[in-house]
């Protein structure tokens, strides 16, 4: 009888670009649509509260990149180091070496005489040694240490896009129609970027979606309280 063998593959969870994506589009749309009701709640103008959207989408995407960019190199710097440790250690300890690498083995229920000779098998090729070293030992990949520029890269394009969002109304109308239709696109919005959350993590659509909404919701409610103290309401 022919038995099928079923393949399962993994999502790169460990790569800053799908991190900084997600989290930039819904930072993105969630400050944008907040400050863009805060202000216009104030009772500015329509003009006003574009100019204001526009300086808060370009200071939150160039803040958000510069934050992963900074974030994602340091943490690469630290993964680099780490390896590089354990590379020296190997060269100059490998005894020493192999008996951590046979411990470990031990530690998840090998007979000691098989995970000696497990050990000492991985320790005989230097970059074999390494590999299994960070994974076991460091817990890390040595082949994704992480991508800077594109963390910042996604970082900046996906902020950017979530925070238009909700300005878009107000390239074509304002007072109150501009603000209801900006929070209807930021709370739909807001469920797209949840529905698409739970198809990654195979979460419930439903319960995702409506905890980004409420996010997005308590914002826009905090803000809009905030602005009509300090202003008039909305005309």
């Amino acid at each position: 009888m022919a038995h099928d063998h079923m393949v399962h593959h993994h999502r790169d969870v460990q790569g800053g670009q799908a991190r900084a994506a997600v989290f930039g589009i819904s930072d993105g749309l969630v400050s944008n649509v907040a400050l863009v009701i805060g202000v216009a709640a104030a009772g500015t103008s329509a003009s006003t509260v574009l100019i204001t959207g526009i300086s808060g989408l370009l200071a939150g995407a160039s803040s958000m990149a510069a934050g992963e960019y900074v974030s994602v190199k340091a943490q690469s710097e630290l993964v680099e180091r780490e390896l590089e440790i354990e590379r020296v250690s190997i060269a100059e300890k490998p005894e020493e070496e192999t008996r951590e690498l046979a411990a470990i083995y031990q530690a998840r229920g090998v007979e000691p005489e098989q995970a000696t000779e497990l050990a000492a098998a991985m320790m005989a090729d230097p970059d074999v040694a390494l590999d299994v070293h960070a994974r076991e030992e460091l817990g890390i990949d040595p082949d994704e240490t992480g991508d800077a520029v594109g963390a910042a890269v996604s970082s900046f394009v996906a902020f950017t896009l979530g925070a238009l969002i909700p300005l878009v109304p107000w390239f074509f109308m304002q007072g109150t129609a501009a603000s209801v239709t900006s929070v209807i696109f930021g709370l739909v919005a807001a469920a797209i970027v949840g529905i698409v959350l739970a198809a990654f993590t195979e979460r419930s659509k439903f319960r995702t979606a409506a905890r980004q909404v409420v996010l997005a919701a308590g914002a826009c409610a905090l803000t809009f309280a905030i602005g009509a103290l300090l202003g008039a309401t909305v005309v």
